[in-house]
């Protein structure tokens, strides 16, 4: 009480105080607000070295994928304007010989096992994975006819329906080949049936071989 008494007769002295009181909360907050521009320098750096890669982002790498990402939404704005121009009409998944092997198939299937399902047309990137771009990118879009799947959703076995004029020429040869060969790199059995020589017998017979009892 006696030093505010004190300042309060010698306002010069007040004034000093309150002045260095000033200058102190100035620095304070000048040290706060760079302690605070320290952390979220280093939180974006942490973040653009995730993206961008341990230097960080230098011109080159911001233009770039600034660039891929304009590129991605100018492509899918492309895709919209075709889509919106085009007309489109709902067609059967499976033609009638599928259909009917699918429909045996799959009353088999349920009465081995009702925790496994049938799946039909399949893209084999939807259940194989790579580390290899190029091998992901070769089979990603092809399908099977029908994928055996069990109760944890793994994709155990592929058939396929070998139609009449199935292997016409030498590139559908080719083609199943390739799924054959990723199938089996991921340990994925491999099956055919073929039309005209698979009796519904022979198709219960197949399915009590692949799927366990349940």
């Amino acid at each position: 009480m006696e030093t505010v008494n004190f300042l309060l007769d010698r306002p010069v002295a007040l004034l000093l105080v309150l002045l260095v009181g000033a200058l102190i909360g100035i620095g304070l907050e000048r040290t706060m607000a760079k302690a605070d521009a320290a952390r979220r320098k280093a939180y974006w750096q942490g973040r653009n070295a995730k993206k961008f890669g341990k230097k960080g982002p230098t011109l080159r790498t911001i233009e770039k994928a600034e660039r891929k990402q304009a590129a991605s939404a100018d492509f899918a704005a492309d895709q919209l304007k075709l889509v919106s121009r085009a007309k489109f009409n709902s067609r059967s998944l499976l033609n009638k010989s599928e259909a009917k092997v699918f429909d045996a198939l799959d009353k088999a299937v349920i009465g081995r096992n009702s925790g496994w399902q049938v799946m039909a047309q399949v893209s084999l990137g939807e259940f194989l994975a790579s580390p290899d771009k190029d091998a992901y990118f070769a089979v990603n879009s092809k399908r099977v006819d029908c994928a055996l799947m069990d109760e944890n959703c793994q994709v155990v076995h592929a058939l396929e329906y070998q139609g009449s004029g199935h292997h016409t020429g030498t590139s559908a040869a080719a083609r199943d080949a390739v799924k054959k060969e990723a199938l089996r790199k991921a340990g994925i059995g491999y099956h055919e049936i073929v039309a005209g020589h698979t009796t519904p017998s022979e198709l219960r017979a197949l399915v009590e071989k692949l799927v366990p009892a349940g």
